[in-house]
């Protein structure tokens, strides 16, 4: 079949910079502009048309879908819609799909004469991932010039929110009710804040090892699953998660905890070590704990566990290395503006650090984490203290023994055991409740997405976020902001994959608040 004639225009990524080599030879001057174009608005062809008239070629770079950093859901325009909406144009002369997340690969393939964006991105103290600056010096080093426009602007993202449904209407209510109340500048800032905190991060580290296969049917002897093997990945899971997540906000974080001499950990954790401090103690004849999950995806993208297999040696061994870790607390606790535990209950955190930690700690965040290996033995009220806490629902009847009771209840209870500022309670796809201690102020706070793709590392990921917040004496809701938000990107990823950027957060938190 022949190609339309929008079709004509559409460039490979890997040889784009081929075809444009002719238009340069030529003596044509090539401008390049990139972006989303999410929703092709007025402003978009006003931008165009002027970048047109800068050269001879106009090339529009589209990010590719997979690296869209606007949070879960966004585009909503697949990358076929979008590119032939913009070739349709007679402005345009060619447009490619880029799947980097900035355009600095596609600026050093094609090297145009002319780097044009829209005005609103002169000033790089508003651009919240840093990017710009770096796109500009790419430009000028290759020889070509930085241009910004200066017509009639518009936001796909603030058309999309207000006049597609794409937000569920709790989720919208909320986000312009919170806009009302907090700017974008002051959510920027809160976070930017977080950079001078020095933090402490205390448990057990997890391997997470995902088998990616395909369920055949059941054996023919035997009712076991019978499953295709596709492909093996491993993330460091657990406390090392948390640390990950931390360390893209905080101004610095140590990690304290234990782990086997296994030469393939050890390979994990090494490309870490320039983000975070390390105290690990490499503990002879110790196993790290391995959590190996057998999954199979959906047709709509979310994994399905079929079963897991679980390594867990007994916590006995652990007693030299834990007495060595009160040696290093009884030493550096003070130092640290927060000390984050978190106790998955395979017994690294003994009764006498327990106790210690509570002591001593000059802000504790705590999460207490129910699992298959220790369920309903491992209670958050074992500990005394907490300056902040969060745990899911199921934790917190566990707590109580209380499997119907209104949660709001129990969460005022709890806080009043532990006696902290802030705590939350998480809701998985209905959000969190956040609590306050001096006023019993209740937040009720909708979750940031419904697209879910595994939700291992939400609950960490969130518990990450409103620790700093609350540390930092942030109103509840930002905690309550931050936090979902931060879960609702660690819920699109496999596992402990990636850590929640600073960069990512911020800009799913700038989707949501334009209205």
């Amino acid at each position: 079949m022949e190609a339309t004639f929008s079709q004509k225009k559409h460039l490979d990524f890997e040889t784009c910079a081929e075809v444009l080599s002719v238009h340069r030879q030529q003596e044509q001057k090539i401008v390049l502009c990139n972006g989303v174009f999410d929703l092709l608005h007025p402003g978009h062809i006003a931008h165009l048309q002027a970048a047109k008239a800068m050269g001879d070629i106009l090339v529009i770079s589209v990010t590719a879908s997979t690296c869209v950093n606007r949070g879960p859901g966004r585009p909503i325009f697949s990358d076929e819609l979008r590119q032939n909406s913009l070739a349709a144009l007679g402005c345009v002369d060619y447009v490619v799909i880029t799947p980097k997340v900035t355009a600095l690969e596609i600026i050093e393939k094609i090297r145009p004469h002319i780097y044009c964006k829209g005005d609103e991105y002169a000033d790089p103290e508003k651009d919240v991932t840093g990017n710009i600056k770096k796109e500009t010096d790419l430009v000028e080093k290759h020889g070509g010039e930085v241009r910004y426009t200066s017509e009639i602007t518009f936001s796909s993202t603030r058309l999309i929110n207000n006049h597609l449904n794409v937000l569920p209407e709790d989720l919208k209510q909320y986000v312009q009710d919170f806009g009302d109340r907090h700017s974008l500048e002051e959510v920027i800032a809160a976070v930017e804040d977080m950079r001078s905190l020095k933090v402490l991060v205390l448990g057990e580290i997890i391997i997470d090892e995902f088998v990616h296969c395909r369920v055949q049917g059941l054996t023919t002897k035997g009712r076991a699953p019978s499953t295709r093997f596709l492909k093996a990945e491993r993330h460091l899971g657990g406390v090392f998660a948390v640390a990950r997540h931390l360390a893209n906000f905080a101004g610095s974080v140590t990690l304290a905890s234990a782990i086997g001499n296994e030469k393939n950990v050890k390979e994990l954790i090494e490309p870490h070590r320039n983000s975070l401090y390390l105290n690990l103690q490499h503990i002879e004849g110790y196993a790290t704990i391995n959590k190996c999950r057998y999954i199979e995806s959906k047709e709509n993208g979310e994994q399905s566990q079929l079963f897991a297999i679980n390594r867990i040696d007994p916590a006995e061994i652990l007693t030299t290395a834990r007495q060595n870790l009160r040696d290093f607390l009884s030493q550096n606790l003070e130092k640290y503006d927060l000390v984050v535990l978190i106790d998955y209950g395979h017994g690294w955190i003994d009764e006498t650090l327990r106790a210690f930690i509570c002591q001593n700690a000059p802000f504790l965040a705590l999460n207490c984490q129910t699992n298959s290996a220790n369920y309903g033995y491992n209670l958050i009220t074992q500990y005394p203290r907490a300056d902040t806490f969060c745990l899911d629902e199921r934790e917190l009847r566990l707590t109580y023994s209380d499997p119907s009771g209104d949660c709001q209840i129990l969460l005022k209870r709890l806080h009043e055991h532990l006696g902290g500022k802030q705590g939350w309670l998480t809701l998985g796809a209905s959000g969190s409740w956040g609590i306050q201690f001096h006023h019993k102020i209740l937040d009720k706070t909708p979750a940031m997405t419904q697209k879910v793709k595994d939700t291992t590392g939400a609950g960490d990921a969130f518990f990450a976020l409103a620790s700093m917040s609350a540390k930092l004496g942030f109103p509840l809701e930002f905690g309550s902001f931050f936090g979902n938000i931060a879960a609702a990107l660690a819920a699109n990823v496999l596992g402990n994959e990636k850590p929640v950027a600073k960069a990512r957060l911020l800009k799913y938190a700038t989707t949501l608040l334009k209205f």
